[in-house]
């Protein structure tokens, strides 16, 4: 039997959220959408259908947000590593262990 043998769960963060897919503050966002729109529900009755899509669109929008997405806990956290990704420094300089190598 070899030695070298390793297991790592693949689900290791999971554990760390609730129900296994949201954080606090994505609770916070959802919650906070639906109960804007329960508030909008109650003051705009007798809706059209155009008025109806605009009075869910806090609730849409927070569930879009938080949306469980592959490789990502969900689409927030997506589209702020691609935010973080445009916005940051796109040149990198070499600072490997022998980055010194060669001068005197």
């Amino acid at each position: 039997m070899d030695e070298n043998n390793y297991l790592i769960p693949a689900n290791t963060k999971k554990s760390k959220l609730i129900l296994g897919f949201f954080t606090p503050i994505d609770l916070a966002i959802f919650g906070t959408g639906c109960l804007i729109t329960v508030i909008l529900l109650f003051i705009f009755q007798g809706l059209t259908f155009t008025m109806a899509i605009i009075v869910l669109m806090p609730a849409l929008i927070s569930g879009f947000l938080v949306i469980p997405v592959p490789n990502y806990h969900n689409v927030l956290q997506l589209i702020t590593n691609i935010v973080t990704f445009i916005m940051n420094r796109k040149r990198y300089y070499w600072k490997g262990w022998c980055y010194k190598d060669g001068e005197k």
